[in-house]
Order: C-alpha cells, then sequence, then structure tokens
C-alpha cells in the first residue's frame, strides 16, 4: 500500500536577523504585551468554560478592543501581533478540543493552552502583510521596529506572513510564508526504492545512492562530555543563581547541539537533492523512529536524523515535481522484492542476508526491502535495477 505526496502549498525561509539593542528592546516589549494577550485568553477561556459559555475568537478580539482602550500599556503596541496571538490561541485550543472530541488517546492529544511564564517561553511574533514590509533589504515591522536581514539567499516570491523568534542560544530569527513553486528537473526515466535503517541511514536500490551514518552526534560526544562535566563541577545549590563559568559551560554545550541539528539538516538536505535530480519517481519507507526512542538503539537513531531526511527528501520531491510514494512498512523486511513470497516468520535483526526459499535470490536484508518498495508503489517498468520482472503476483509462503 502506497499514497502519493502532492506538490505546491507554501514553505518558509528562514533567516538570521542583525538586531540592535534599540530593536532588541522594541522586539522584548512587544512580546511582553503579546505574552499579556496571550494568557489573558487562556484566563477568560476557562471562566467562559466554567461558566458554560461559548468564548470563540470573535469573542476575544472584543476582549483584545476592549483591553486596548482602557490600557495605554497594551496600546502602544502594535495590534497585528496582538492579533495574531489571539489567532493562533484560537488555533491551538481548536486543536485541543478536537483531539477530545474524537477520542485521541491522552498522549496523541494537543494539550489546552497554558500561561507562558516570563522567564519560560521564548519570543515569538507574527505578522500579517500589512504589519510589515521589506524594504533595502532591511525588515520594517509594524510599531517601528527595523531589522537587518542577513539575506543568505533570495525570496523567490513576495511573503504573505513572517514570524520573528529568539532560539535558546539568544539569536533572532525571520521566518517568511512564500508559495512554494514548483521547479521541475530534467526527467531522467529512472526510480528508486528507499529503506530506512540505523546501521545505515539509508539504503537505495542503487548503491551510488546510499547514505552511510554521518555520526556528527558520536564525533561531539567528546567535547559535549568535557561540557557536562563543567556544569556539573559549577553546579549552583538549589536557590542559588548560576556562576558565570556554569552559564557559560551551558551555552558551549547548547551551541555544539544546535550544530550538530544543522550538520544532520545539511547531510540530509545534500542526500535528498542529489537522489530528487537522478530519479523520476520515488518509493519511501513510511517509516515512523518515534518507537526507536524506546529501545537500546535509541542514541544511534536519533543520530541518524530518519525523520529529517525523510522529511527533507518529501519536501525536495514537492519542490522539484517528483512523484514521492510513502509505502507502509508492513512486513517490508519478510517479502521477496524478487517474487513477491513472504516468510513465515519474522526475520531477527542479527539476520542481515535476506534468502527467499520460494526462488532462491539471496541479498542483503536492507537492499531487498528497498526492492519491496519499488514493488509496492508500482515502480516496476522493464530494465529497472531492483524491480520485479513482469508477471503475476504470486503469494506464496516462502
Amino acid at each position: 500500500m502506497a499514497r502519493k505526496v502532492d506538490g505546491g502549498g507554501h514553505a518558509r525561509y528562514t533567516y538570521r536577523l542583525r538586531v540592535s539593542a534599540t530593536a532588541r528592546t522594541r522586539l522584548e516589549a512587544e512580546w511582553g504585551r503579546c505574552r499579556w494577550v496571550w494568557n489573558e485568553c487562556v484566563a477568560r477561556s476557562g471562566k467562559a468554560h466554567w461558566d458554560g459559555e461559548e468564548c470563540g475568537p470573535a469573542r476575544l478580539d472584543r476582549m483584545l478592543t476592549q483591553a486596548r482602550a482602557v490600557t495605554p500599556w497594551l496600546a502602544a503596541g502594535a495590534s497585528v501581533p496582538q492579533q495574531q496571538t489571539v489567532r493562533d490561541f484560537a488555533a491551538s485550543r481548536t486543536k485541543a478540543l478536537k483531539d477530545i472530541k474524537d477520542r485521541l488517546p491522552v498522549r496523541r492529544r494537543a494539550g489546552m493552552p497554558r500561561h507562558k511564564r516570563k522567564h519560560g517561553a521564548g519570543p515569538t511574533l507574527n505578522y500579517t502583510r500589512r504589519g510589515f514590509r521589506l524594504k533595502d533589504g532591511r525588515l520594517h515591522l509594524a510599531g517601528g521596529i527595523v531589522l537587518t536581514v542577513v539575506w543568505s539567499r533570495p525570496l523567490p516570491a513576495d511573503p504573505s506572513s513572517v514570524r520573528v523568534y529568539r532560539d535558546h542560544l539568544g539569536h533572532w530569527y525571520a521566518s517568511f510564508v512564500v508559495p512554494a513553486p514548483i521547479q521541475p528537473l530534467p526527467a531522467t526515466g529512472a526510480v528508486i526504492g528507499i529503506d530506512w535503517g540505523v546501521k545505515e541511514t539509508v539504503t537505495t536500490t542503487s548503491d551510488a545512492h546510499d547514505l552511510p551514518h554521518p555520526q556528527h552526534g558520536r564525533k561531539a560526544k567528546e567535547r559535549l562530555s568535557r561540557y557536562d562535566r563543567m556544569m556539573a563541577r559549577r553546579r549552583p545549590e538549589k536557590g542559588q543563581a548560576a556562576s558565570k563559568g556554569y552559564r557559560e559551560a551551558q551555552k558551549w554545550r547548547a551551541k555544539t547541539y544546535a550544530k550538530i541539528a544543522r550538520q544532520r539538516q545539511d547531510t540530509g538536505r545534500k542526500w535528498a537533492k542529489k537522489v530528487v535530480r537522478d530519479h523520476d519517481a520515488i518509493a519511501v519507507e513510511d517509516f515512523k523512529p518515534k518507537f526507536l526512542a524506546r529501545t537500546s538503539m535509541a542514541r544511534k537513531a536519533a543520530d541518524a536524523a530518519i525523520g529529517a531526511t525523510k522529511q527533507a527528501l518529501i519536501e525536495m520531491g514537492r519542490k522539484h515535481g517528483r512523484d514521492v510514494h510513502l509505502v507502509h512498512p508492513a512486513h517490508t523486511t519478510m517479502d521477496c522484492g524478487s517474487c513477491g513470497a513472504r516468510t513465515k516468520h519474522a526475520l531477527p535483526l542479527s539476520e542481515r542476508t535476506y534468502t527467499c526459499t520460494a526462488c532462491g535470490a539471496v541479498s542483503s536484508r536492507d537492499k531487498n526491502s528497498a526492492r519491496v518498495m519499488l514493488v509496492r508503489a508500482g515502480l516496476d517498468p522493464a530494465g529497472v535495477e531492483g524491480a520485479r520482472p513482469p508477471g503475476p503476483l504470486v503469494r506464496e509462503a516462502a
């Protein structure tokens, strides 16, 4: 069973910001107002729930209008990010109520919106088209805030909205939402099947497109261990403020983790670009690696960044108009990629060679699974490496 990923939609382009001291002060003041609006929405919606009243976006908008009329501190800020805060709260609350109505398990539900603490939530400001403009390469926000953007690449179209936020390292970013244009690539006539793994991040039907485990986290383990020891030696007593050495070690540790995340993302995008450029159709195992976090392979699986690499491949295929088929992963290690026969028992992880007793095919376990992806997605033209030969698919026990 396979489903095709559609193209189009929107994309986010994120850029680093150079923020002056004046702009930083104004951004933090604007965030303080938006945080107050969010917390007021939480309180008002909670009270309306206990009173048995409706509390939708329209009522919260009226609440904001009344609050701005009687609170000079709130009215001193721009109305656009405050209105977007109300809409973000309404969307979050609607999603939580829908999950409750659909009776999803508690672990899968989106929780109800909670209060945002001053030192617990990072600043995030959303602006629609009437709340910002780009002029001379600089970002002008409502309220007279001017920011310098580090244009690492040009925007493909005029943005419809922007999100200005600060990460845990104190760096400011601007994330623009733009239409995602299709940039078709020349046809190649080739197809590929992709299987995810831990020993190798990606195994494909083409040896040239396999992705070995990059081990970015393992390479940085020595530095991370050093910072952990520095923090342990300088850990403050309960109730005491952290020392300068502790804060510096904490910052270095956070920077190292951020670098590892960027390396994983860069590796996944470069590999996805190569696969999409060389193939017209791609059959991908719709693998969800979340369960690996509860196994002995959790650390290595997290370092492989399977989820991020898979998402990069899907986005790259959508961007360039390639056909990406997501294949259900059930029994992909038990089926034969040549004749379609299925073994009577699941293969243990220690067995890395697949041998079909029906047709006698012998191949690597992961390579066989990659060929199964092609067969299940219906991508089996004559002459393609790893494809099943034409003929009826006979399902028999191997």
